[in-house]
């Protein structure tokens, strides 16, 4: 600890900055941490000094800050490639005891970590980077439910806690890239929690978040109930990355084996996007239908009360023309008044028939919007092939639905008609009772 501590005789601002960061990180910054292959590399910094040396204020000393989001980005990058890889090579579902999964919650929380700044409150300064997470509720709505399944998760009683359940969640969701690209993009907002050269404000933190997508691939299924996340020490074992020798090939294939599934998952979500736009169409042509459908069913229901009108119509000109054939063979035996009458008997008649047939069109023609009504409902149910003969089908039952209503006028017209040819008959019976009586008076 003695070898990083400034030995300055009098402290600035920055150098208590370079000092604090120093204290809390002093395992990434006495080494420099690269990637070589699938394994870890560290080499020892001597020649790093954290006291600004004033004879070299002239040249770019180098930045402890800098090389640890350059280690916290490595470390992150050789972390989520191992889950990768023994994820699926395990080939089930992970769960909480799974070690690259535990070694990857805690170097994330290392980088969330990076460059937050202090809050005093009663109990001493406070550093949680649970205040960064919550801002992905109120940029993300669909992130609202994984914070109030925290704050609704008995047993977390620190920010720390919260965190920590927050990565667990957004990682079963698969969305934990989504969410980190999310606030990433707002530095505006996360300048409020960090230090301007914290890893979340510079361009590491883009890459650790575009790293996270590779982790959609993989299934995981953690129990935080009975997991005390407020207490757990977040230490990072590097004994899982340091290189052992005789694994660069099994390397590459795994290289070649990610970057295939990843292929194979970004082609199977643009099918379902694919997919979902063509369901989301199909959805509305068939409310579309419904509608039209009820609209048919609604017309029907009209002119079948129009029917039922003609036929009680129908039936009261029946029972008028009885009763006056019977009035008029009990009145008189006239030849010519007889034959008078006989004529417009038969003219009655023939009215009659007339309007029966016009029942029978319209009766067949409600027979034929009903068969045609359950052919569509039947058309509905099957693919989208059929969608074309459903449109002419219903072109063809709006000009039956004219037809029926110009019938019905037709029919409306016809026994105003008739009525009119009543009257003249009851006023011709009149007549007919007046020569009567002449007659009979003769």
């Amino acid at each position: 600890m003695s070898d990083l501590t400034p030995q300055s005789e009098t402290p600035t601002p920055t150098t208590d900055k370079i000092t604090q960061a120093a204290r809390e990180t002093i395992y990434l910054c006495n080494f420099r941490v690269s990637v070589d292959g699938e394994w870890l590399c560290l080499r020892e910094l001597n020649d790093i000094s954290l006291t600004p040396d004033p004879e070299l204020d002239h040249e770019d000393p180098k930045d402890p800050i800098a090389i640890e989001r350059l280690n916290l980005m490595n470390m992150a990058k050789l972390s989520i490639k191992g889950l990768i890889e023994s994820a699926l090579n395990l080939g089930r579902t992970l769960d909480s005891d799974y070690a690259p999964l535990q070694q990857f919650f805690v170097v994330m929380e290392h980088c969330l970590k990076h460059g937050l700044k202090s809050k005093k409150t009663f109990l001493g300064q406070n550093k949680s980077f649970w205040g960064p997470l919550e801002l992905v509720e109120k940029l993300t709505p669909e992130a609202g439910e994984i914070t109030a399944s925290v704050k609704d998760l008995p047993g977390l009683r620190t920010p720390l806690g919260r965190g920590r359940a927050w990565l667990r969640l957004a990682l079963m969701q698969k969305k934990l890239s989504d969410y980190m690209k999310t606030i990433i993009n707002r530095k505006d907002l996360l300048s409020e929690f960090y230090e301007p050269n914290a890893l979340m404000m510079e361009e590491e933190g883009a890459v650790i978040a575009g790293l996270l997508v590779g982790l959609n691939v993989i299934d995981a299924n953690l129990c935080m109930k009975g997991e005390d996340l407020d207490s757990q020490v977040g230490v990072i074992d590097f004994s899982m990355y340091l290189k052992d020798g005789g694994h660069s090939s099994k390397s590459a294939e795994g290289d070649g084996q990610i970057t295939a599934i990843l292929d194979q998952k970004n082609y199977v979500e643009e099918l379902n996007r694919h997919l979902s736009a063509s369901v989301n169409n199909l959805q509305a042509k068939v409310d579309a239908l419904e509608k039209s459908n009820t609209k048919l069913t609604e017309e029907l229901a009209v002119a079948n009360n129009r029917i039922i009108t003609l036929q009680e119509d129908v039936e009261r000109v029946k029972e008028e023309t009885s009763f006056q054939q019977e009035s008029r063979k009990a009145s008189s035996a006239d030849g010519q008044v007889l034959g008078e009458t006989r004529k417009q008997l038969k003219e009655e008649t023939q009215l009659r028939l007339d309007v029966e047939r016009e029942l029978e069109v319209q009766i067949g023609m409600k027979q034929e919007m009903e068969l045609s009504m359950k052919m569509l409902e039947k058309d509905i149910c099957e693919k989208q092939d059929a969608l074309v003969e459903l449109r002419q089908q219903l072109e063809d039952l709006r000009a039956i639905n004219q037809q029926l209503s110009y019938k019905s006028q037709s029919a409306d017209v016809s026994s105003k008609q008739k009525s009119e040819a009543i009257a003249r008959l009851e006023e011709k019976i009149s007549q007919m009772s007046g020569t009567v009586k002449q007659l009979e008076n003769r």
